[in-house]
């Protein structure tokens, strides 16, 4: 696997002072892609004995014993040998398609512990490492950019499992790239796990016209047993409220004083963010210990929203804390947009963002 530094392009971490995402250019090769296709940092040590299930909940308590026997039911999914070759995939056997859905599609409301339980089936899938993948939906969609549609099907074709966290369908190419990709792994006897706030017949309602795409989302939904997960966001859930932004010099003092930090004028890391595919935020990241960021301000557009989505994905599965002045991050879309066709996923990051500010309170001398 390729180093960080060398991925990024980055120089190490100095105490010199702080870094600049906006001074990084990364660039990830199609291998890092492909390796990286495990659980984050934030869920590498979860396991279903460490999901606590809300007692008013039960549909929590029911959702993991689905799982632990769906995960069970998995150690016979490949044949022996099927995840023994490399990128390009070539010699693996094919394994019978068993009948009826081969997935299991949790639904839910933000915070109920989706991605938990999807990466504690994916520890507790009795097969390699090499032979079950975990990754968001973005994440996949960057690596069939990379690879190609066909050398992906063949690099995943003789896994385990394939888990799909964050589901969600942008647009209609998206809904005919995946449900065919889906279509070619399920017929390959790979097994799928899939979270989000949506369930797979309601996939891309209100951002396109489904009517024309129905044939495609039938087969995605096909694919899935779909269960509820009910709830509050544990991720507020009996905390305190999150810290009001700081001043600028507050935030700059910090990002001077804490090793390993970042600092950037917000409006200046947005215009950054349109320079780097989304495929890369990751590397972006690497080896940052916080993130601060000075006049927080609504985004302008919806494609600039977007691309923020997708970094605070990448910060929080990396428990970066944030550090930010100007507004506080529930003002960051518009009501137009929380009212639109991608508001689940600006919730998402208002709830991530908001937990990762809750973080970046120590950095914040007394």
């Amino acid at each position: 696997m390729v180093s960080s530094t060398a991925a990024s392009g980055s120089s190490p971490l100095t105490e010199a002072g702080p870094l600049s995402l906006c001074a990084r250019e990364p660039h990830v090769p199609a291998d890092r892609l492909v390796a990286e296709m495990v659980p984050p940092p934030r869920f590498d040590s979860v396991r279903f004995a460490t999901y606590v299930p809300d007692p008013d909940q039960p549909s929590q308590t029911d959702a993991v014993g689905v799982l632990e026997g769906f995960a069970a039911g998995l150690g016979g999914a490949v044949r022996p040998g099927a995840g023994k070759r490399g990128l390009f995939g070539f010699g693996r056997a094919k394994a019978k398609s068993p009948a009826g859905p081969r997935g299991v599609y949790l639904d839910g409301g933000y915070g109920v512990g989706k991605t938990h339980l999807l990466a504690s089936l994916w520890h507790a899938t009795p097969a390699e490492p090499s032979r079950k993948a975990f990754g968001t939906f973005v994440e996949l969609t960057n690596l069939v950019g990379a690879l190609g549609f066909q050398q992906t099907v063949r690099t995943l074709s003789g896994h385990a499992l394939l888990c799909i966290d964050e589901f969600e369908l942008d647009d209609p190419g998206d809904t005919v790239l995946v449900s065919s990709l889906l279509g070619k792994l399920v017929e390959a006897g790979v097994a799928l796990a899939a979270t989000s706030n949506t369930l797979p017949g309601k996939l891309g309602e209100g951002r396109f016209a489904a009517v024309d795409f129905l044939r495609e989302i039938q087969g995605l939904s096909a694919h899935f047993r779909a269960l509820r997960i009910d709830g509050e966001d544990y991720r507020h859930r009996g905390l305190p409220e999150a810290p009001a932004p700081y001043s600028d010099e507050q935030v700059t003092k910090a990002a001077y004083r804490a090793g390993g930090a970042s600092l950037d004028a917000f409006p200046q890391l947005l215009e950054h963010l349109a320079k780097v595919h989304p495929s890369r935020y990751g590397a972006l990241t690497d080896e940052l210990r916080a993130v601060c960021l000075t006049d927080v301000r609504p985004v302008p557009d919806q494609s600039t929203a977007l691309r923020l989505v997708v970094l605070a994905d990448r910060l929080y599965d990396r428990e970066v804390p944030v550090l930010a002045s100007g507004l506080p991050f529930d003002q960051l879309f518009s009501e137009e947009m929380l009212n639109g066709g991608y508001r689940k996923k600006y919730f998402r990051a208002i709830s991530r963002l908001t937990a990762l500010a809750r973080d970046a309170k120590t950095l914040v001398a007394e």
